[in-house]
């Protein structure tokens, strides 16, 4: 069963984490053929301006999603910056998932293989899909009980990005869960200045493409209203218009 990711960016509120986990969870209810589980940040740590909005931070990011999950049932996932954060996430979350810019960090890749959970790494965009076997020996020699490895494409510079989606063969040689990252792969880094723009018009096509080198999960920033979101507006999915791309990964 292929996975499929979807949530806001970053969590703006409990009502905008409300509002999408009820239509994920009425999603998840339509379409049984995949696994689906709900994500956002706690922390945009890595955000192009210091002026950026972050997010709630670990404790009551944590205490959102405890209440998400109850409320809905919702397997749900998100990202950590540091070591020490790895334990009290793991105690809420069903997957850690690893930021891209510190995919190859030894003591965060260790933290989160500690928590017994599942654990989502992004590949670099300063690495191939060959680079990331290193980053999966680390999993492995710290006893992950299973991992995932995810394709967000490269950066050369110039406020854009490129995807190889050979990328995702090499990596399905040694790691049994691909994803592709379908809305952070159409971003325009830095784009608009002070934060990063973005395509999202191209999302279902990076999809499709990515269903075509049977990648095993799709990842999707989703928003009610992406254009007024405070986090990653230009490359997040409107949600009345996922369940059109989910259909066409069927």
């Amino acid at each position: 069963m292929k996975t499929i990711i979807l949530g806001p960016c970053v969590m703006e509120s409990f009502s905008l984490l409300d509002e999408v986990g009820d239509f994920v969870n009425a999603i998840q209810s339509k379409y049984p053929e995949f696994n689906f589980v709900f994500k956002s940040s706690f922390d945009k740590a890595n955000r192009t301006s210091h002026d950026s909005f972050r997010g709630p931070g670990l404790e009551k990011g944590m205490m959102w999603m405890s209440d998400l999950k109850l409320k809905y049932g919702l397997k749900v996932t998100s990202d950590i910056h540091d070591a020490h954060q790895a334990s009290p996430a793991g105690q809420v979350l069903d997957i850690i998932q690893i930021p891209a810019f510190l995919c190859r960090q030894t003591d965060l890749l260790k933290s989160a293989c500690d928590t017994g959970k599942h654990v989502n790494v992004k590949k670099g965009q300063f690495l191939s899909g060959k680079d990331m076997k290193n980053v999966a020996h680390k999993l492995e020699g710290y006893g992950a009980e299973s991992f995932g490895l995810m394709e967000r494409g490269n950066i050369f510079g110039y406020n854009n990005l490129i995807v190889d989606f050979t990328n995702i063969l090499e990596m399905k040689k040694f790691c049994n869960q691909v994803i592709m990252d379908c809305t952070h792969s159409v971003q325009k880094p830095g784009g608009l200045g002070e934060k990063s723009g973005g395509n999202r018009e191209y999302v279902p096509y990076m999809a499709n493409a990515a269903k075509v080198f049977d990648v095993d999960g799709y990842f999707f920033e989703i928003h009610p209203d992406p254009d007024n979101a405070l986090s990653d507006g230009p490359n997040m999915v409107k949600l009345e218009n996922v369940e059109e791309i989910v259909k066409s990964l069927l």
